[in-house]
């Protein structure tokens, strides 16, 4: 089980890695530059990183390269400049390596490949690196589902091969995007978005299964369908529904779910036919 996060938060992909580990209670750190976080801002107080002898960022790599067990690079295309060193390094002291490019691989299917990989290689200390904001804006979002999931999935034994909606990635690419305001709107989206092998899955799942599916899919319903905050008619919405008033964003994913189920159970639930 990973028991660790490492990264330089460089980055916004190293930054979301890092903000991950604290928000789900894992352990993180990592090393940075002699007086140095970023080239324009301060090192926030919140993260535990320590400060090498030297101003020099390739020595920081490699520290932290030899600090994990595996190395996991998130690119925007073909790893270069910091990341290509990062998997130079990991391959010079023979640490596991992973690199995953997120133009084309969608930040569902990423999620899943990290998870299996991590549990597969036994990696209990992971370093991080990935690119910014310069180069895809969503890469901060896209890092924090995938490394959300991998440390859930991997907290809760999940099976290899969990995930959920398979297209998401469409929903990446720049295109419209409209937000629903209501449960049944979310659910259309969500059913539209998920290949027919999926929802087939999904309506055959007792309960008691949907947990692993469920953690999962919360992470992408919270940073797409709620807008971290934004979408509050959703959220009314879902209060409506449940007849709950102390919905959160989390608590309110899974109403979306279980209601998501229950849909597909009437349409999706294969029957044994005599």
């Amino acid at each position: 089980m990973l028991k660790k996060i490492i990264s330089s938060g460089h980055t916004e992909a190293e930054q979301a890695a890092l903000d991950a580990a604290i928000k789900l209670g894992i352990p993180h750190g990592g090393w940075i530059p002699k007086s140095k976080w970023t080239e324009t801002s301060a090192r926030p107080p919140k993260y535990r990183l320590q400060e090498m002898p030297t101003d020099t960022y390739a020595e920081c790599i490699e520290q932290n390269v030899i600090d994990s067990k595996g190395t996991l690079i998130l690119s925007c295309g073909k790893p270069t400049g910091h990341l290509d060193f990062a998997r130079k390094m990991t391959l010079k002291h023979r640490h596991q390596l992973l690199g995953i490019d997120l133009e084309l691989t969608n930040f569902i299917d990423a999620a899943t490949l990290v998870h299996d990989w991590i549990q597969l290689r036994r990696i209990d200390a992971l370093y991080v690196t990935g690119s910014g904001a310069d180069v895809n804006p969503d890469v901060g979002n896209h890092t924090t589902f995938i490394i959300e999931s991998a440390i859930l999935l991997g907290q809760l034994n999940a099976a290899s091969g969990s995930h959920m909606v398979h297209d998401s990635a469409k929903r990446s690419s720049g295109k419209p995007f409209d937000i629903p305001k209501t449960v049944n709107e979310a659910i259309d989206q969500i059913i539209s978005e998920m290949s027919l092998q999926d929802r087939v899955k999904l309506a055959n799942l007792k309960r008691e299964d949907m947990e692993p599916f469920g953690v999962t899919f919360r992470i992408f319903i919270q940073n797409r369908l709620f807008q971290k905050g934004a979408n509050r008619d959703l959220i009314k919405s879902c209060i409506a529904v449940s007849g709950n008033d102390d919905l959160d964003e989390s608590k309110a994913a899974f109403v979306i779910i279980e209601k998501l189920w229950e849909r597909l159970k009437e349409t999706h639930k294969l029957k044994i036919v005599k």
